[in-house]
């Protein structure tokens, strides 16, 4: 998708969140806390196990961007990732490309890829924990919710990737 092509709804990113799950019918809880800015900063505000944090990457396989969700404990493995989608390169996307197809911050974008757009990427490893955790579209709040409504909402494809 072109960065020219990605136009943001109206309503911040957590209230369009909210929204989506309220809508769902799903059970989730919404936490507010000092601002954090890693994994295991996010963790230890939460008083959750590392492993139950959905981290959301940004990434440009080929030629399109792509949402990859992955436990917090976990890191994303290149030559996995394109092997699985039989891809020929991969990248991060730049904090800039992020801004433009997300409107947020490295770090603050919830693992629903179809809030922006982007065709979402679970890792099944994050179902090994039955609740995740997430920052919702701030550095200052987070979404407790169970794996299983995560899935039944987002419809992420899964795929192995770490």
């Amino acid at each position: 998708m072109p960065l020219d092509q990605s136009i943001q709804p109206a309503g911040s990113v957590c209230d369009r969140l909210k929204t989506l799950l309220a809508t769902s019918g799903v059970r989730f809880q919404l936490t507010e806390h000092a601002p954090v800015f890693t994994s295991e900063e996010a963790a230890a505000v939460r008083g959750t196990p590392l492993s139950s944090g959905a981290k959301a990457l940004v990434l440009k396989v080929d030629d399109r961007f792509a949402m990859f969700v992955l436990p917090a404990d976990r890191k994303l493995d290149s030559r996995k990732l394109r092997s699985s989608l039989g891809s020929r390169s991969s990248r991060f996307a730049s904090a800039d490309e992020v801004a433009a197809l997300t409107g947020l911050r490295p770090g603050s974008i919830p693992p629903f890829g179809s809030l922006f757009k982007l065709p979402t990427y679970c890792d099944p490893g994050l179902g090994a924990s039955a609740s995740i955790n997430f920052n919702a579209g701030d550095h200052a709040v987070s979404i407790s919710m169970t794996y299983e409504d995560y899935v039944q909402v987002e419809q992420p494809s899964l795929l192995e990737f770490t």
